[in-house]
């Protein structure tokens, strides 16, 4: 197929979309995990809560008893008046670890997964490290043409910064567009007793725009995430966002996992309808990667109209130039799409 005609099917494609709901991606850890099997780019290795204390050298903070829990230990230092100083060791010493990660130079999932969603679309992610805001920023130049996903920051992030004073967020290092004054670094950590999304000030925006978002999404995508009991608070706002599953007849939940599928199914079964959910086992079988930017056309295509659609995975090359170059056809197309629904946008 020549180029000009891929842009003549994909621009017929789009011309007949009506899906303008959102698809929402939820990210846990073994997102990044995924994205970095090997480590950073120089080698060092993504952690989790259940080897955070030895990854991180706390074992002189944290007593063996309570390792395995590390979120517990945390808020009985927390909560201990004598162990203030030792809290603050700890949540300086994890800042510190995921503050210097860096995404490896080749494309990596997280590349993937921003060029593969629209304006329309959410990325909402629990993770710390700073691989999303790394992957909004080197494809900028792609991301600024064509506009990219809202990005949500669960459990704050060492990238993202905000300002106390007027409510702004944004990056870290940057000023806020109200008052010029640079930005407060996130805060991480949350004692587990006080995980209360809904009501702390810096997070409540993030979490009432993911609710919204749940609220109309056509598709949710958990990715890595197992929910785990200490976000009892977070489970129950997203399914209070979602509503009852027997009234999402029409809607798909998708789970990208390396866990059995049962006990996926059953972690997330009051969020999904009878046989309406998949599960993958990596990343790149998904719908974002086997439709990227067409999530919602294939969505109607195949649940709606009943209609065989072919998948348009993008290459999994080493270089980002070429990841770029695959993808301006889709762009093209939207912008042709857009100009024609406003005619005289320019």
């Amino acid at each position: 197929m020549s180029e000009s005609s891929r842009e003549v099917s994909i621009e017929d494609e789009i011309a007949q979309l009506r899906m303008t709901r959102p698809h929402v991606v939820l990210m846990g850890a073994g997102a990044s995990l995924a994205a970095c099997p090997s480590g950073d780019k120089f080698g060092r290795r993504l952690p989790v809560m259940a080897n955070l204390v030895e990854m991180l050298s706390l074992e002189d903070r944290v007593p063996a008893s309570q390792r395995s829990d590390f979120e517990g230990a945390y808020s009985a230092l927390v909560a201990n008046p004598a162990k203030t100083a030792t809290a603050r060791i700890v949540e300086e010493r994890i800042y510190d670890y995921f503050d210097k990660l860096v995404l490896p130079d080749e494309p990596t999932i997280y590349d993937h997964l921003v060029l593969s969603l629209r304006t329309k679309d959410v990325i909402a992610t629990f993770n710390w490290d700073p691989f999303l805001i790394q992957a909004l920023r080197r494809n900028g130049q792609v991301l600024r043409a064509s506009g990219c996903p809202t990005v949500l920051f669960l459990h704050g992030n060492v990238l993202e910064g905000h300002c106390v004073r007027d409510r702004v967020f944004g990056v870290k290092g940057a000023a806020c567009s109200q008052c010029n004054e640079p930005f407060v670094p996130s805060r991480l950590l949350y004692p587990v007793t006080k995980k209360d999304y809904a009501s702390d000030g810096f997070l409540n925006d993030s979490w009432r725009r993911l609710s919204e978002a749940f609220k109309i999404a056509f598709m949710v995508t958990i990715f890595g995430y197992s929910a785990p009991k200490s976000d009892g608070d977070a489970v129950r706002l997203l399914k209070t966002a979602w509503g009852r599953s027997k009234d999402r007849e029409m809607e798909q939940f998708e789970l990208i996992d390396i866990r059995d599928e049962a006990s996926l199914v059953k972690s997330w079964k009051g969020f999904i309808h009878t046989h309406h959910y998949n599960v993958e086992k990596e990343c790149f079988s998904s719908s974002a990667m086997l439709h990227p930017r067409r999530t919602g056309e294939d969505f109607m295509n195949r649940i709606v109209e009943a209609r065989w659609t072919t998948p348009n995975p993008p290459p999994r090359t080493s270089e980002l130039r070429e990841l770029h170059e695959w993808y301006q056809p889709l762009l093209l197309a939207e912008r042709k799409t857009q100009e024609r629904a406003l005619p005289n946008a320019r």
